[in-house]
């Protein structure tokens, strides 16, 4: 049984509902065997494992008298939520995974599944070779997705964590990434064949008998293996090392770096691939240095991170709630990767009330302690009013 075989209620019907399809509002995933290249899954790993790090808390921000109070996950449910969306997998597992679906398609779709009172209780992941987005008369946007069983679910809109990247041409989904990325998989999946035959050929063909004259095949196999039985066989052969040949034939050793691909051009490949990615090999290798790491954080995770974080919010919670100061924050850890001397710094925070102390103990990988939640602050910073 499939994992949305469960939700057929939730499901609708173009016949019941009249639905009219959006044209040129379809998103198919391409080639699902590109995850399969070393080169693609190692681009998108170190990104998708940064979004899987990153902490989901709900906050709920109230303005009461003029005093602003601010409340970390209020509600256990949403902090469950969050936790564990479904019954498969972990909250770091599904943002893994739309992580790594939002790479390979520039799309990644998730169902959220709530109660009789429209509360959500489970968020699935969907993975789809196609998707389309479908109108009823009152104007409501439902998604008609084509799942790898071969089944066909439709679900609201309303009811999809949708994430995109390359939001240009169409109204509903990012652009698909096959037209820039198929080009360079070709010449990739090209070069790594050549290799494979060079390397074949290398350890079969290490010499090349021209004839002179037209021979018999039976003729050609006998002087061959005279050669070979002469001058290459080390057991037999009286003349190691040396070799001479008569006017019948011109013998020419095969080098097999003649038949390898150029390794400059394999490399200028790789980096393009890297660069569509937004990595590169300090990042993939893990060798990269503090500020390294910082400005491919800013410059390739946070902005995906923001928009999860919106996407929540936004489907989560109605809009009385989001009035209420209600919202869902992804926090990256990206302090982790810092020196040393950079987290020690990190002190002079915790006594200006900016980080509690075990926030500073999450940094240096150490355990929380009790009452180490509380903010705490010198007597030489207090607030001017006092």
């Amino acid at each position: 049984m499939g994992i949305f075989d469960k939700f057929k209620s939730n499901l609708v019907t173009a016949t019941t509902y009249k639905m009219v399809v959006d044209q040129g509002s379809g998103y198919y995933g391409w080639n699902g065997n590109v995850y399969q290249s070393d080169i693609i899954r190692s681009a998108i790993r170190p990104k998708a494992r940064a979004i899987g790090k990153a902490v989901g808390k709900h906050i709920r921000t109230t303005i009461k008298e003029g005093v602003t109070e601010t409340k970390v996950n209020p509600d256990a449910y949403i902090r469950f939520l969050l936790e564990e969306p479904n019954p498969y997998m972990t909250g770091q597992m599904l943002q893994e995974k739309l992580a790594t679906q939002l790479e390979l398609n520039n799309n990644a779709f998730a169902l959220i599944v709530r109660d009789e009172n429209e509360y959500p209780t489970e968020i699935y992941p969907i993975n789809a070779t196609s998707a389309e987005a479908l109108q009823d008369r009152n104007g409501a946007l439902y998604l008609r997705f084509s799942l790898r069983s071969g089944k066909v679910s439709t679900f609201k809109y309303t009811d999809i964590i949708h994430l995109r990247k390359d939001f240009n041409e169409n109204e509903i989904f990012g652009d698909s990434p096959a037209k820039a990325l198929l080009p360079l998989m070709e010449i990739v999946t090209t070069t790594d064949q050549g290799i494979v035959k060079a390397i074949k050929n290398s350890n079969v063909i290490r010499w090349l008998l021209q004839f002179t004259q037209s021979l018999r095949p039976e003729d050609l196999k006998k002087h061959t293996k005279e050669f070979v039985d002469s001058f290459l066989n080390t057991e037999t052969s009286e003349t190691v090392g040396a070799a001479a040949t008569d006017s019948k034939f011109d013998a020419k050793q095969v080098d097999p770096k003649d038949y390898v691909p150029n390794a400059t051009q394999m490399d200028k490949t790789t980096q393009r691939i890297y660069s569509f990615f937004n990595t590169n090999e300090k990042i993939i290798q893990g060798k990269y240095s503090e500020d390294e790491w910082i400005a491919y954080y800013e410059s390739t995770i946070e902005p995906d991170i923001i928009q999860i974080s919106n996407e929540y919010t936004r489907l989560l919670f109605s809009r009385r709630e989001r009035g209420f100061g209600n919202k869902i924050i992804f926090e990256s850890a990206n302090l982790t990767f810092a020196s040393m001397q950079t987290k020690l710094n990190l002190v002079q925070y915790v006594d200006r009330g900016i980080m509690n102390p075990n926030e500073v103990r999450a940094v240096l990988n150490m355990a929380p302690r009790e009452d180490g939640d509380e903010y705490i602050r010198r007597l030489d910073t207090r607030p001017t009013n006092e």
